[in-house]
């Protein structure tokens, strides 16, 4: 008598505990699905100073670093355009155009900066400052960001690429904190 008396228990305590968790039912949250609807125009980076050989390895390296950040978030689109615009006059008439054209909320123009660090004529490795202003749909400016990888992490040793993903990142993380101090995104 016991033994069933104390099995009884155990399963209504069981089915009380599991009818109270509500982490199993999921709660779908309106500013969460509206945010995972949108379309980000990336423009191909600005190269300052622009030497032909770089270009591609940089293209690759920036463009890795975006889609490996944008790998987590869930539904956004990620539209590239492999023609770098001007950073320092972006034209907004542009941006307006390219965004209607391919169905975009917003617009990345980026811009790597490369300098080189060194004693004499040892160079120990190529930094880079990599700088995005985000765009809306309507060609306004929302938020402008730069990374500086070797005042940031002070780093001396390292390969152009990796200091490209390095700063990429950083840059990113940069605008969505600024995004969230205009309380244009939700946390």
């Amino acid at each position: 008598m016991k033994k069933t008396v104390s099995i009884f228990l155990s399963m209504l305590i069981l089915i009380t505990a599991c009818k109270n968790m509500d982490a199993q039912v999921p709660q779908k949250n309106p500013v969460r699905e509206k945010m995972e609807e949108r379309t980000i125009l990336y423009f191909a980076p600005e190269i300052s100073p622009y030497v032909e050989e770089i270009r591609d390895a940089t293209y690759d390296s920036f463009f890795s670093a975006v889609t490996d950040r944008f790998s987590k978030l869930r539904n956004h689109t990620l539209l590239t355009v492999n023609t770098p615009i001007s950073y320092e006059n972006t034209d907004a008439e542009l941006i307006r155009d390219m965004c209607k054209n391919n169905n975009a909320h917003f617009a990345v123009v980026p811009k790597v900066k490369f300098f080189k660090v060194g004693i004499g004529q040892f160079v120990f490795s190529s930094q880079v400052v990599v700088s995005m202003k985000l765009y809306d749909a309507e060609g306004n400016m929302l938020s402008e960001n730069a990374y500086d990888t070797f005042r940031r992490k002070a780093r001396i040793l390292g390969s152009a690429e990796n200091s490209i993903k390095i700063g990429t990142n950083g840059v990113l993380k940069n605008l969505v904190k600024d995004l969230k101090k205009q309380k244009t995104i939700q946390n």
